[in-house]
């Protein structure tokens, strides 16, 4: 016989608890994923910029994107034609060796990748797989 002044849960209530649980486990951490694989991407996005700025004051003075040192795969920094060091490409993910440019043979468009499988800084492993790419328009994508 039960007690009327029994307190517990019962093995049914449990088992809803841990279901509800699971659903959202399973929810909320693909979410999360994909919200750190941002946030770790966007210190590319920025470092991009930096160097679409600075191309586009290169193509002011020269009325070009593409010079001798400036072919298809260079790295931004090769030459030192761009006011941009390996220092200010520098991060906590992406390190200099994966910024490469591609031009145009007209030299009026231009395209900046950012692969982190090319990269060599301090947690490089977190960021292998990660490409963005942006054009003379500031145009941003994934690679």
């Amino acid at each position: 016989m039960l007690r009327r002044n029994q307190r517990g849960f019962t093995l049914v209530e449990l088992m809803i608890v841990v279901i509800i649980v699971g659903i959202l486990a399973a929810v909320a951490i693909p979410m999360y994923q994909g919200a750190t694989e941002r946030a770790k991407a966007s210190e590319a996005v920025a470092a991009l910029g930096t160097v679409r700025g600075a191309m586009r004051v290169y193509y002011a003075e020269h009325g070009t994107y593409v010079n001798a040192a400036f072919t298809d795969g260079a790295a931004v920094t090769a030459g030192s034609v761009l006011d941009v060091s390996d220092t200010d490409l520098l991060g906590r993910y992406f390190s200099t060796e994966c910024y490469s440019f591609s031009g145009a043979p007209t030299a009026n468009a231009f395209s900046i990748e950012c692969d982190g499988g090319n990269s060599t800084a301090t947690n490089a492993a977190e960021v292998d797989g990660i490409v963005r790419l942006i054009n003379q328009n500031g145009d941003i994508t994934n690679g």
